[in-house]
């Protein structure tokens, strides 16, 4: 099995992400969150345009991720998150709504937001292994 399906078949298997971004005055922001993805590896995510997170994604797209632990398995997640509009943002919707049906509640609520996140830099820790397996991939 190659890397990226690694990464992928772990990743389907979460359901909560941290998601860390900058504000304007280089201040970081950290929120837990639920999260879908594609067989691309790119995270999707919704937020409310009032929340932190998304004024910080109005002025640096770059966030970073980290997935997973319970099992001693992590996945860090660098990437440049895009805001979805139209046309990509339903297509989108079904993605992260596949993984996380009870996020339709908020699909008509003012303010709701959703973002993809293209990746740009991975690294997969399992350190039940030994030696531990680690490897990174750079997209």
């Amino acid at each position: 099995m190659d890397n990226k399906q690694i990464i992928l078949d772990f990743i389907k298997k979460q359901k909560l992400a941290v998601l860390s971004t900058v504000d304007k005055d280089n201040k970081p922001e950290s929120a837990v969150l639920e999260f879908g993805e594609t067989d691309s590896l790119e995270i999707i995510f919704d937020t409310f345009d009032s929340s932190r997170k998304y004024r910080n994604l109005q002025t640096n797209k770059n966030v970073s991720f980290v997935i997973g632990w319970d099992e001693n398995i992590t996945v860090q997640y660098e990437g440049v998150a895009e805001e979805l509009m139209d046309e990509e943002k339903k297509k989108y919707q079904k993605v992260y709504w596949i993984k996380n049906p009870r996020a339709k509640r908020w699909a008509r609520r003012e303010g709701i937001a959703y973002f993809k996140v293209t990746p740009r830099w991975i690294r997969y820790s399992d350190l039940n292994k030994a030696p531990w397996e680690i490897f990174e991939i750079k997209l």
